[in-house]
């Protein structure tokens, strides 16, 4: 299996404007969702709200916290039957939102509860908050953020196997997200598949590099004004584009010398910077997922899917044609619905059947 030392760091301002385009919300809006049709009978799950210490987090120069919010949802049987141990899926978060904020996009615990009384099995379902002052880590590794990679594939694993009762095996484990998520669930997915057995990837952001952006152009002029950002608080005030661009920033670009915000990015006083650039570029997973083709054979699934008014569709279905091209086994859906119109419905009654019928259940997984 190959693993990235350090993975180096995304997109472009032109992918930066998809992006915006995509999750076209107020940072304070809540994304309009639909949610799938109550299944009368549904059994209750058990949701707990827990705090989980990043030590990946240690040290970060944003001063982002290290005792995070995961929420964790535990199937009716978890508590009648003490003997048993379960499967876990991973769900991450998109943009501009935490876990929190999730859970009303895609309506859990209903969509569980519904998901369980359709036939899903029983599993456990784990929430880690992943959002910066920001907006987002972009689930990458950071001096300037922490390392989020190492938060998700680590700490939370480590902690949620320590604290439930799970079945400890990458088999039993499955790594899912939507829009900034599913970058994470895709990136993160390549490099270790040590940990997890199983993938879905919805909607998924930032997946390829594109030109570099136009200092002169007027739809860049929002970068003059990112680089005038002092503070946070500063960035709050002048937008979501100027926010995606300092979160890719400080995700893609850290630089522990250049106070206060610790980022460097693509252009400094009118004049395009080309090693930010490429920097960003050579995070887009398009770019390197060569690399890691054999790590993606090693999958027992992989599910991606993205709806047909979607503007990263495109992207998605690039990802879906390279795994092909390699022989790589994954299935792929183009859905009738916006970027986020169906989320819900996707992760009852695809998401959670998908891990259903992937994931292992029993103690001897191979």
């Amino acid at each position: 299996m190959k693993k990235l030392e350090k993975m180096p760091a995304l997109l472009t301002m032109s992918l930066l404007a998809a992006l915006v385009a995509a999750l076209a919300l107020p940072l304070a809006a809540q994304a309009k969702t639909e949610l799938p049709p109550l299944v009368p009978g549904a059994p209750a799950v058990t949701v707990e709200h827990i705090k989980v210490h990043a030590a990946a987090l240690e040290g970060n120069l944003e001063g982002e916290a290290v005792d995070r919010d995961v929420i964790v949802f535990l199937p009716p049987s978890y508590f009648k039957d003490k003997q048993r141990r379960y499967p876990v899926v991973y769900a991450l978060h998109g943009y501009s939102i935490g876990a929190e904020q999730w859970t009303h996009e895609i309506h859990v615990p209903q969509t569980i509860e519904s998901a369980f009384a359709q036939g899903a099995k029983d599993m456990i379902v784990v929430l880690p908050d992943s959002k910066t002052v920001y907006g987002g880590s972009m689930y990458s590794s950071s001096a300037t953020t922490g390392d989020f990679e190492r938060f998700i594939y680590h700490d939370v694993v480590a902690y949620i196997d320590a604290h439930y009762r799970t079945l400890p095996n990458r088999l039993s484990r499955g790594l899912a997200g939507h829009s900034m998520g599913g970058y994470g669930a895709a990136r993160i997915g390549m490099q270790h598949p040590e940990i997890f057995g199983s993938l879905y990837i919805m909607s998924p952001c930032c997946m390829s590099a594109r030109p570099a952006p136009n200092p002169t152009s007027p739809r860049e002029a929002a970068l003059e004004k990112a680089a005038a950002v002092k503070s946070p608080a500063d960035a709050a005030t002048l937008g979501f584009g100027i926010e995606t661009q300092l979160a890719s920033a400080a995700a893609w670009s850290p630089d522990p010398k250049n106070p206060p915000l610790y980022l460097d990015l693509p252009v400094k006083n009118g004049v395009l910077q080309p090693d930010i650039v490429a920097k960003w570029a050579a995070n887009a997973p398009l770019a390197f997922i060569d690399q890691y083709i054999d790590n993606l054979r090693e999958y027992r699934a992989i599910a991606i899917d993205v709806g047909d008014q979607d503007g990263l569709r495109f992207d998605t279905e690039k990802l879906h044609a390279i795994l092909d091209s390699y022989g790589v086994k994954n299935s792929f859906e183009l859905f009738p619905g916006t970027h986020t119109s169906r989320v819900a419905f996707r992760f009852q009654n695809h998401v959670m059947p998908f891990f259903s019928q992937n994931l292992c259940f029993t103690k001897n997984c191979k």
